[in-house]
């Protein structure tokens, strides 16, 4: 595909409509040209339609992976900038997400100014450091989530590894994400 990249170019890929809208109010008021989709099959119609120069982009949406999408823009050019978005985070998926492309990865809820110094960050520098990072139980727990993945979700396996005591970790699994 050569089309050109309009440098003030974003596409906001999310389901959910009311943060999508949110979130393309907040950036067209810092200057950019918002395209919304709320799908992986309008994200991609809409890089087909235009080539964007910064990409927003949920990870979980209705019909697939936000991956899926990041796939796509990598497949048309190398330029553009990726936030993946999620949820749903873990150490696992961050590392899918940059093995495919995207540039960086966001916890939700992200408000905009993290989003956009996310976006601006020159290729060689490191973004700004969070005003709330992940707390040490939040790290721990993101780490066993990934081995826990990484071990096909088999709890035998997974305390194995981490040598940890089989029924510490299921105790682990059952409980829900510390905050930040």
């Amino acid at each position: 595909m050569n089309q050109p990249i309009d440098e003030k170019n974003l596409l906001i890929v999310d389901d959910d409509d009311r943060f999508g809208d949110r979130l393309a109010l907040a950036m067209e008021r810092r200057g950019f040209n918002v395209t919304t989709a709320h799908s992986v099959a309008e994200g991609r119609a809409a890089i087909q339609m235009s080539i964007p120069r910064y990409a927003v982009i949920d990870l979980r949406l209705g019909d697939g992976s936000g991956l899926d999408v990041v796939n796509a823009i990598r497949q048309v050019s190398m330029a553009t900038k990726v936030v993946i978005l999620t949820g749903y985070g873990n150490i696992a998926t961050a590392v899918s997400a940059v093995k495919l492309g995207a540039n960086d990865y966001l916890p939700k809820p992200a408000d905009a100014d993290q989003i956009e110094a996310a976006l601006m960050v020159e290729d060689n520098s490191l973004p700004p450091p969070p005003e709330n990072p992940m707390t040490a139980d939040r790290v721990r727990w993101e780490h066993i989530q990934r081995v826990f993945e990484q071990c096909n979700r088999n709890v035998s396996e997974t305390a194995r590894r981490l040598r940890m005591h089989r029924r510490t970790l299921q105790r682990i699994l059952n409980k829900y994400a510390p905050r930040n």
